[in-house]
């Protein structure tokens, strides 16, 4: 009898030091996984810890409306594609096949939130300064963008989204952090490949638009300073063909030779404006032609934000 009793004892006193764990034990017991959900810890290829992780949050891929609820937007601008909130991870649902692989790291980053929310306040001190060390390194002004962004809406989360974005997207992160996040992903290259398999339709998309519009800017600019060129150049001809006809029919020439030069010159300043002109419109087809192409890449960037975007996913208020 007394042994029982200390049994229960020591077992009440580990539940106390681990009832995080316990809790997320049972609710793993119970979570049955949908297929979709299955899909992407297959995907991810999760060790069987991070897989306990993912699952104890009992994550769901939710449709706009639902995933509104859960994840509120933080600023305007700023799609939110997944969230990990009240212990609980949600995942836009998003079917552009241009951005497969999105749903995946998505998991993985809020499974790492979970992870973080977890761990010992010694291990997040050891764990935050090797983050802030890659950081330091990686020098790069878009996330530096991103981190401004969290540190807005999200204060006091530096390392706890740095934890996750570094898991996901970024590579060569060192042999430390490197055999911490090992503890979690099978291979980490897997989940990289997948931010880098959607990542690079976005920044392609992007890199083409900046380079159309600086292209439309050069051209359009070079077009309006020949057309202004032009246009001057074809208003001193004609003062100057004027002036030329009325000498011509006031016997205003000394010699034949004389009108013979001055009308060549007339002729020649004439098919070298024709000329221009001909340059400038080519130009402008050029410029066009451009231009449409800069739609046709903008259309397709405005329809990549929007299905990565759950407010504009929402059908309008009918009006009366």
């Amino acid at each position: 009898m007394l042994a029982f009793s200390a049994v229960i004892f020591v077992f009440a006193g580990w539940l106390l030091f681990n009832r995080q764990y316990a809790t997320d034990q049972v609710t793993v017991w119970a979570y049955q996984p949908p297929t979709e959900i299955q899909t992407i810890e297959e995907r991810v290829a999760f060790t069987d810890n991070g897989k306990f992780h993912f699952f104890a949050t009992q994550p769901v891929i939710s449709d706009a409306d639902s995933f509104n609820k859960n994840c509120p937007r933080q600023e305007t601008g700023n799609p939110v594609i997944g969230c990990y909130a009240m212990g609980r991870i949600y995942i836009y649902n998003i079917t552009n096949q241009q951005l497969d692989g999105i749903e995946e790291v998505t998991a993985a980053h809020e499974m790492l939130h979970a992870v973080w929310e977890r761990m010992s306040s010694d291990e997040r001190k050891r764990v935050g300064n090797l983050l802030e060390a890659a950081y330091a390194k990686v020098g790069d002004a878009q996330l530096k963008e991103r981190m401004d962004y969290y540190a807005r809406t999200e204060p006091g989360q530096f390392h706890n989204e740095l934890h996750s974005i570094f898991g996901t997207e970024v590579a060569n992160l060192g042999d430390e952090l490197e055999t911490y996040y090992a503890q979690y992903f099978e291979n980490r290259q897997t989940v990289l490949n997948l931010h880098q398999q959607y990542n690079s339709v976005l920044v392609g998309l992007r890199a083409q638009a900046e380079t159309l519009a600086t292209e439309l800017q050069t051209l359009g600019g070079s077009i309006a300073a020949s057309t202004n060129t032009y246009n001057t150049d074809i208003a001193q001809l004609s003062v100057d063909i004027q002036e030329f006809n009325s000498r011509a029919s006031s016997n205003g020439f000394q010699s034949q030779a004389e009108f013979d030069r001055e009308r060549a010159a007339l002729v020649s300043r004439t098919n070298q404006l024709d000329q221009q002109r001909v340059t400038i419109n080519n130009d402008i087809e050029a410029y066009n032609a451009k231009y449409d192409q800069y739609q046709v890449v903008a259309k397709q960037i405005e329809l990549l934000n929007k299905s990565i975007d759950s407010i504009e996913a929402l059908d309008p208020t009918p009006s009366l």
